[in-house]
């Protein structure tokens, strides 16, 4: 009995929709993992890049120097790239004799926002997808469900008596397929929640950086340097 109910032969023995189901968020799983993996890897890479900037950053570093060292990386922090193409447009600005505190400033402090909305996409990327893995793979296992059993009370119509030992194959091969869902979507779930908080206190250290480094650029204008 316990053979005849294990979860291989409950898949092999369903019926072609619930194992097109069960196939689907086997999948979709598989793919969530995936993103969850990659996320994990690419959010702590972030993180130790930005923390290894900042502190070069505030070791008191000339920022020309600074920035000729981080300019042209194409691997470096999310901080780097920011803090690259502000210095970037405040230079060119003074290239064209652009004398105005308020402009020059305005300048690097948009440069700075459009790379930091493009870093946050970045960092965001795949999110929506976790998010609709763990909202609807709960209701696709619940419809392979309910066509499981639906599918298995058709078939015993056609017999004379009705028993447990008749009725618990098909509802527990159609329970499979809620079961995946399940299984597919509470990782997604935990992941995306765990990711959005990751991602939010680093565009709070990323909004942080782009404020203080505003400061230090409006200092040195007044300085005239």
């Amino acid at each position: 009995m316990n053979q005849d109910l294990s979860i291989v032969s409950l898949i092999m023995h369903a019926s072609l929709a619930v194992q097109l189901v069960i196939a689907g968020l086997l999948l979709v799983s598989l793919a969530s993992w995936s993103v969850i993996f990659g996320k994990l890897i690419g959010l702590g890479q972030v993180k130790r890049r930005n923390d290894a900037f900042e502190a070069e950053f505030w070791s008191g570093k000339n920022l020309n120097d600074l920035y000729q060292s981080v300019g042209n990386r194409t691997d470096g922090a999310p901080l780097e790239r920011i803090f690259a193409s502000g210095m970037r447009e405040f230079l060119k600005l003074r290239e064209k004799r652009v004398t105005d505190a308020s402009a020059l400033l305005d300048g690097a402090r948009r440069a700075m926002r459009a790379s930091f909305q493009r870093e946050l996409d970045a960092m965001e990327s795949n999110l929506s997808f976790l998010a609709s893995v763990g909202s609807v793979s709960p209701y696709v296992g619940l419809f392979g469900t309910i066509w499981g059993i639906m599918h298995a009370f058709v078939g015993l119509s056609n017999l004379q008596q009705v028993t447990l030992a008749t009725v618990a194959p098909g509802i527990a091969e159609a329970l499979v397929a809620t079961a995946i869902g399940l299984f597919a979507a509470i990782p997604a779930v935990l992941a995306y929640n765990r990711f959005a908080r990751q991602i939010d206190r680093t565009a709070i250290t990323l909004e942080t950086f782009i404020e203080e480094f505003s400061n230090i650029l409006q200092r040195n204008t007044a300085q005239g340097h």
